[in-house]
């Protein structure tokens, strides 16, 4: 029969096995939220530089036109173009894309190493090689370190969250089977397939 000092040992484990897991749960959603926001800052930059090349050859080539000629059309254009590329060189000089851009990332880069760390964690605690002493220490440390990326990472959308959860229980992005992972890893670190149930 388990004593109570065991049962409260056993239970204890347990309360802390589960914060483990759900604190690895949401530094895994917030890389791949970070992720996603970088990838959307980064996409809506390149679009945005591509249109405002785009209003400027037309603006340009209006203004090379009523040179030309007195065209009311080329001017009309001209000012249109002329306007739209105001508003986009205005809205770009108030919101810098490109560094929301690479404080997204550099906010998944630094959330990758704290996943990585309370997996490592999570591995260690489980299989025994760390007490619930020094597990609870190490979760202290992490906790701290993570409030620190927290405090410098911009917010992220919810367009980047919903995208996160396509990615990560739809697209499983980050699951690996055993034979995607033997192609990964030298012959003699592979993991045996296991043997094929015999046909009947």
């Amino acid at each position: 029969m388990e004593q109570p000092s065991q049962a409260r040992d056993t239970n204890s484990n347990l309360l802390l096995e589960s914060q483990l897991r759900e604190c690895f749960g949401r530094v895994v959603y917030s890389h791949k939220t970070h992720e996603k926001c970088a990838d959307i800052y980064h996409r809506k930059q390149s679009r945005i530089k591509l249109v405002q090349i785009g209003l400027s050859a037309v603006t340009t080539g209006g203004l090379i036109a009523l040179f030309a000629s007195d065209s009311w059309a080329a001017k009309v254009i001209a000012t249109l173009c002329s306007t739209a590329l105001f508003g986009l060189n205005a809205y770009m000089k108030q919101h810098d894309l490109g560094e929301l851009s690479t404080k997204h990332a550099t906010a998944a880069s630094k959330l990758w190493d704290l996943r990585e760390s309370y997996l490592s964690l999570l591995t260690d605690f489980k299989s025994g090689v760390v007490t619930p002493k020094e597990a609870i220490q190490q979760r202290d440390k992490l906790q701290k370190a993570l409030l620190s990326v927290y405090q410098a990472a911009p917010r992220t959308l919810d367009d980047a969250y919903r995208l996160s959860q396509q990615a990560l229980q739809v697209n499983e992005e980050l699951t690996f089977s055993d034979s995607e992972i033997n192609k990964f890893l030298p012959a003699p670190l592979r993991k045996s397939e296991l043997a094929k149930p015999p046909q009947a």
